[in-house]
C-alpha cells in the first residue's frame, strides 16, 4: 500500500489534456488487492520465530482488503497534471502515454533500494463532478519476490471550497 501512495507525480508530455473536471475538494474511495508477498530481506525472515512469520504472513494477506477513502484539494494547478496515485517520489519515472478532457494513462517505471516496479494509472472522467479509474503495479526485489497491486477508484466532487485533505 506504501508504494501505491508514494508513486511519483512528476511527469510531462506535450500533447497532455486536464481532465475537465470541477476544482475544489474531492474524495477518493481505493478498493483492490495486493497478491504475493513484498520483498523482505532473508535475514530478517530468519530472525522472525514461526508464530512471528506465520502472523506477519496473515498481516500481509488481508492488504487492501478494506476500502480507503482519502480526500484532497484539486486546483486548477493540480488538475492541470496527470493523476497520479501520490505524492512525488525521485526513484519514479511516470509518461502519459495518452489524454483527452475526459481520459488519462499514465505509465511508471519505479526503482528503489534493489526493488523495480513498473504499473499504469487510467482515469476517467464520467461527468465533471465523478471520476473512475484504475491502478496496477507489479514490484520484484528478486525471482522470489513478486507483488501484485490490483486497485479501482472512484473520485466524487465534495464541493468548491478545499479544506484540510486527510
Amino acid at each position: 500500500m506504501l508504494l501505491c501512495t508514494s508513486v511519483c507525480s512528476s511527469l510531462w508530455a506535450a500533447d497532455f489534456h486536464a481532465l475537465d473536471v470541477k476544482t475544489g475538494q474531492w474524495e477518493t474511495t481505493v478498493t483492490g488487492q495486493i497478491t504475493g508477498a513484498p520483498a523482505i530481506p532473508a535475514e530478517v525472515l530468519t530472525q522472525l520465530t514461526p508464530e512471528q512469520r506465520a502472523k506477519m504472513e496473515s498481516a500481509m494477506g488481508g492488504r487492501g482488503a478494506k476500502p480507503m477513502v482519502t480526500t484532497s484539494c484539486k486546483t486548477k494547478e493540480k488538475l492541470n497534471q496527470a493523476w497520479t496515485t501520490g505524492q512525488n517520489q525521485k526513484s519514479c519515472t511516470t509518461t502519459v502515454t495518452s489524454s483527452s478532457s475526459s481520459k488519462q494513462e499514465v505509465h511508471l517505471e519505479c526503482s528503489q533500494d534493489g526493488a523495480k516496479s513498473s504499473g499504469a494509472i487510467k482515469v476517467e472522467a464520467v461527468d465533471s463532478e465523478h471520476i473512475r479509474g484504475s491502478f496496477q503495479m507489479s514490484a520484484a526485489s528478486d525471482g522470489n519476490h513478486v507483488m501484485g497491486m490490483n486497485y479501482t477508484f472512484t473520485s466524487k466532487w465534495l464541493g468548491a471550497a478545499c479544506t484540510e485533505t486527510k
